[in-house]
């Protein structure tokens, strides 16, 4: 697996345009990284970048974007409601596929001397990247910011990690590190107090807030046998949070920093500052994304929203991420569009379900022109997703019919099954199409010498053996759609019976289609024993499909004679 990281630097400037897209041109400029996203914010006057791409060529990246930032933005100048500390505030990097944490820390510390020495920066490392864990926080190192650290970078215990021993008037300091993926998000809230809005971060950042003698806030500090402060801790785990007014909006928000949304989710978060703020009679409006988020943190929202309302969860992957967008008013100061916030969408390849992404009249006419492909395979494939899409229907109906609130949960299952399903099918509709497509391929290669002609025979088997287990794989799933399509015969929305009739004769047809794939592609395959047990196989699930239509379309002749 490729190695792939992202980088997530914070500058110190969210109002000048003309800076942010000299800086973000460095990046876009670097070979092999891919610039998803920038997040200007006038109030904070910070911008969030994020972008992508192979170890090195991050590496590279980021240290443009450094310097860049270093030689356009004044510290000396600069004015923003978050805590900064220089003009590339922090540059984090995250692990995303085929790197551990350890060796991104590695990268960190790299890109790190390299910025100390090149450019003059006093760098700090911070988390995975930091091997002393007593400055390793970042809050912990950027205390008393910009202002304060001409004197403080003197303080032995705070000699930078890289770099001089010299506070830079124009750019500040950097915090370079490395950490798991993080997401920044903003609660807004109908006060303008920041004294109450922080009253509510305290309340549920994980940190919680100084215990006091009496009065919360005036009275004195509570302190432990060693003479410590004594801290009431917040009720959520994996969270930094503080309270802001901010201008722009005219509205104070809760900052937060959620470092490990397995522990606490956003919709969590959400609910439970929504909690506490009621508790001191504010109310929460909505919530803002800073950068990017995973595709599954909305999808999960989306589900969480669903099941307080006893609606089925089985709905399509654009109903769950509307559902998140709007349960959590994340486009409440500014449209959202999940092409541009999620993390999935901006990484997928944009040739993968090019079938699966057509109208229907555009895979018609595409399967009906002169190319072999799309062919039975494909049309297999998708035959089987309308079944298992009509039970879904019927399970998502009879989650919602008047009278069966009590059953709602059974039937949600049942439609998150038919999803999951729906989803694999369509995703094999391409992939049948590929795989012809790495049949022609090899069948093209050069057959000339005789180490030639080895590799093109072995390209031909291995590309006949894949076209040989794709069809296979959709017999499978359209056979195992039918014991929904059964269950919504038996139990469904009567009204919608026929519907589970029609999707169960789409499934069989699924098998059947796939199965005719599956013969033709193994009788060219020189594993004799591989094509006999998978035909035989094949013959099974076949025999297995029409025993069940049989089934369901005799329940279902019964309830609408």
């Amino acid at each position: 697996m490729n190695q792939l990281i992202e980088c997530v630097p914070n500058f110190s400037e969210g109002r000048d345009m003309g800076i942010i897209r000299q800086i973000t041109h460095e990046i876009e400029s670097t070979e092999g990284v891919k610039l998803l996203n920038v997040d200007p914010g006038k109030a904070t006057n910070r911008t969030v970048v994020t972008f992508v791409g192979p170890p090195a060529a991050v590496i590279e990246a980021a240290f443009r974007a450094i310097r860049k930032a270093s030689e356009l933005i004044d510290m000396s100048k600069h004015k923003g409601e978050h805590p900064r500390m220089g003009a590339t505030d922090v540059c984090p990097l995250i692990p995303i596929a085929g790197i551990s944490m350890e060796e991104t820390a590695v990268w960190a510390q790299k890109l790190g001397e390299r910025v100390g020495k090149e450019l003059g920066i006093p760098v700090y490392l911070y988390e995975a990247a930091q091997k002393n864990k007593e400055r390793s926080n970042l809050s912990v190192i950027r205390a008393g910011e910009y202002e304060s650290f001409f004197k403080k970078i003197k303080l032995p215990e705070w000699k930078p990690d890289f770099g001089p021993v010299e506070h830079s008037v124009h750019a500040g300091s950097t915090v370079i590190g490395a950490r798991d993926f993080l997401v920044a998000y903003n609660i807004n809230l109908n006060t303008t107090s920041t004294r109450r809005a922080n009253s509510i971060a305290f309340d549920v950042r994980e940190a919680g807030r100084v215990k006091r003698e009496g009065n919360p806030v005036t009275g004195k500090i509570v302190t432990d046998a060693k003479g410590n402060p004594v801290n009431i801790p917040g009720t959520l785990k994996s969270v930094k949070a503080i309270g802001w007014f901010i201008e722009e909006y005219g509205i104070a928000q809760i900052s937060m920093n959620l470092t490990n949304i397995q522990i606490t989710p956003v919709h969590v978060a959400f609910d439970e500052v929504c909690k506490k703020a009621g508790e001191r009679g504010i109310r929460v409006t909505g919530s803002e994304l800073v950068g990017l988020i995973p595709l599954n943190s909305l999808l999960e929202a989306g589900k969480y929203f669903l099941r307080k309302q006893q609606r089925s969860t089985g709905v399509s992957e654009k109903e769950l991420v509307c559902m998140a967008i709007k349960s959590l008013g994340l486009d409440e100061l500014s449209p959202f569009k999940p092409e541009e916030r999620i993390i999935e969408y901006l990484l997928r390849d944009k040739t993968k379900g090019k079938l699966a992404g057509m109208t229907l009249t555009s895979f018609a006419d595409e399967t009906a022109s002169e190319s072999a492909a799309p062919g039975g395979g494909s049309i297999s494939a998708y035959a089987g997703a309308l079944g298992v899409s009509l039970g879904t229907m019927v399970a998502n109906l009879s989650a919602h019919k008047p009278g069966w609130d009590e059953r709602w949960e059974e039937f949600s299952d049942w439609a998150e099954k038919g999803q999951a399903i729906k989803a694999g099918l369509l995703s094999l509709v391409d992939e049948d199409t590929h795989a012809f497509n790495k049949i022609m391929e090899a069948f093209a290669l050069p057959k000339g010498t005789e180490p030639e002609k080895k590799i093109r025979t072995e390209a031909i088997q291995t590309a006949t053996r894949y076209a040989t287990e794709v069809p296979y794989q959709v017999m499978q799933l359209c056979f195992d759609s039918m014991s929904i399509l059964r269950a919504m015969a038996l139990e469904g929305n009567p009204n919608s019976v026929s519907d589970a009739g029609v999707g169960a004769l789409c499934a069989r047809s699924g098998v059947m289609g796939a199965f005719l794939n599956v013969k033709i592609n193994a009788s060219g395959l020189a594993d004799k024993s591989f094509a006999s047990e998978i035909v035989e196989k094949g013959k099974s699930l076949e025999e297995k499909a029409r025993a069940m239509e049989t089934e369901i379309l005799d329940i279902v002749n019964s309830k609408i004679k």
